[in-house]
């Protein structure tokens, strides 16, 4: 595009904020043109509502970690589970992803962006807290924009910390003179002290729903989510069933920010049409990342946070996949050709049997291919099963300019009310009623009866719930059971609950590499 860019609301701040901005594609529908200037003053910048919102965007953007790019961390965290293997075309199809399906990952094939794309959010934010105050603009919008930032930086912290374990932490913009070098990690416990504080300090600020365009900001109820999570692992029952109380209500009915169990659990994982998705921001949905093909993303960009594009279903889609159209009622659906990451393993499938969610969490393709009504090619650790909730189908593929694979607009809800209702649950010592009715209510809305509240219950529930939506790995460890349940892949106890720190952050720092890598 020559001299200029188009840029949906938004600019990208580098961890050393002082000296550059980049532009980051479309997400929005505000619409800005701008010289490509190259370097980016940031004192020249902030100056009113419309900038300070623009970098508030560019905050958020860092949300697409979750679904965006080839190292998203749900296929990444499912291929670590004892419910997926890594797929993809051959074994080594993705060094990281492999890498943590087998337990073999190491500083050199950690991939590098994990840490660098979380602190680049943690950086955006910091830079907004500090400027926002300055601009010419509402004194109660740059309370909440300020709000807003302080959550999302404490999720990226927490992302780090649970991945990482002592990490630095970085509360104030690091500029190019300033011994960004010597800045040491420390513990787990400061970290979980900061963003805890943080959190409870911006809820005063935060809408109390969000609505129209607001969709998908973070809200109370959000904040409180994100905070109740981060006190479960920071292994503060008490403070984390609080919380959740005031995200949940009472099981099963509407809380007090409308949060509501939706009716059918397979349209949680619908997408609707390109101009009005009736799927997207359900009452279930907590933390939504949303996910557009209006970036027209390609090849060029894909996963440097300029693409928009959800890349789990391509990633998860059958090899060479074809539906005979001439079958008599085929009832298989008809997938785009995917690459064939996140297999679903025989234990997963065996596990759930019984289950009404077993026909919306996994694609039966070697049923269907056994019945003559689709053809696949299996590639690496193939076993006949896919992820059902996040397939590309067909009908929703782009009917704009830019690569296929890449501009799937299925948002990913990284919170949802079952995940909550579960995680009080568990917070409340896993008894009494209150535990009871909130796995009820799970149970309920997909027709199971009611089993006495355990822990191992709940466990049991939320790989249900939730397979393959990126929970389980991070349960597994926080539970103490990944040494047990996936020794089958490798795993070491004591080493692998955190993983290596990418080699390139380590050279002329104070920074120590993780015990065992």
């Amino acid at each position: 595009m020559k001299n200029k860019r188009l840029i949906y609301k938004g600019l990208a701040v580098t961890l050393l904020a002082g000296l550059s901005l980049g532009n980051v594609a479309c997400s929005g529908s505000y619409l800005d043109e701008v010289e490509n200037s190259g370097a980016f003053k940031t004192e020249d910048y902030f100056k009113n509502q419309q900038q300070s919102f623009s970098a508030l965007v560019s905050v958020y953007d860092v949300l697409r970690k979750y679904s965006g790019g080839f190292e998203n961390t749900v296929t990444f965290f499912n291929a670590g589970s004892d419910d997926f293997y890594s797929g993809g075309g051959h074994s080594n199809d993705g060094a990281g992803i492999q890498g943590i399906n087998n337990y073999s990952l190491n500083p050199n094939t950690m991939p590098a962006s994990y840490w660098r794309d979380y602190y680049q959010g943690i950086a955006r934010a910091t830079l907004l807290i500090e400027r926002v105050p300055g601009a010419s603009m509402d004194e109660n919008l740059k309370k909440r924009y300020i709000a807003e930032a302080k959550v999302l930086r404490s999720l990226y912290y927490f992302e780090l910390v649970r991945m990482f374990g002592n990490i630095p932490l970085v509360l104030k913009t690091v500029k190019y003179d300033d011994d960004y070098w010597n800045i040491p990690q420390v513990k787990p416990s400061e970290v979980y002290a900061q963003i805890e504080s943080d959190i409870n300090a911006a809820i005063p600020d935060l809408m109390l729903v969000a609505t129209g365009n607001d969709k998908g900001r973070i809200t109370q109820g959000t904040a409180r989510a994100i905070l109740g999570k981060i006190y479960l692992y920071d292994k503060k029952m008490p403070e984390a069933a609080a919380q959740f109380a005031e995200v949940n209500g009472t099981p099963g009915e509407a809380s007090q920010y409308g949060y509501k169990l939706v009716k059918d659990y397979e349209d949680l994982f619908k997408v609707g049409p390109e101009t009005s998705d009736p799927y997207k921001f359900s009452t279930e949905s907590i933390l939504e990342v949303m996910h557009t093909n209006k970036g027209n993303s390609d090849w060029g960009f894909w996963g440097q946070g300029k693409d928009e594009g959800n890349s789990i279903n391509a990633m998860l889609g059958p090899r060479s996949y074809t539906l005979d159209k001439n079958f008599p009622q085929n009832d298989a659906p008809d997938l785009y050709a995917g690459w064939a990451f996140n297999t679903v393993t025989e234990d997963l499938v065996n596990f759930m049997q019984g289950d009404p969610r077993l026909k919306t969490t996994v694609f039966n393709a070697k049923k269907f291919e056994a019945e003559g009504k689709i053809a696949y090619s299996p590639a690496y650790a193939d076993t006949g099963y896919f992820l059902n909730k996040y397939l590309p189908t067909n009908d929703l593929k782009s009917s704009l300019p830019g690569s296929t694979e890449l501009n799937f607009r299925q948002n990913y809800v990284a919170i949802r009310l079952a995940d909550t209702y579960l995680m009080e649950a568990e917070a409340l010592g896993a008894a009494g009623g209150r535990a009871q009715a909130l796995l009820d209510a799970v149970r309920k809305r997909v027709g199971l009866s009611p089993v006495p509240v355990s822990l191992q219950a709940i466990k049991d529930e939320r790989r249900r719930e939730l397979a393959g939506e990126g929970h389980r790995w991070f349960d597994l460890v926080r539970w103490g059971d990944a040494p047990a349940k996936l020794a089958f892949k490798g795993f070491k106890a004591n080493k692998n609950e955190i993983l290596p720190i990418p080699y390139n952050e380590l050279p002329n720092t104070a920074m120590h590499q993780n015990p065992g890598y």
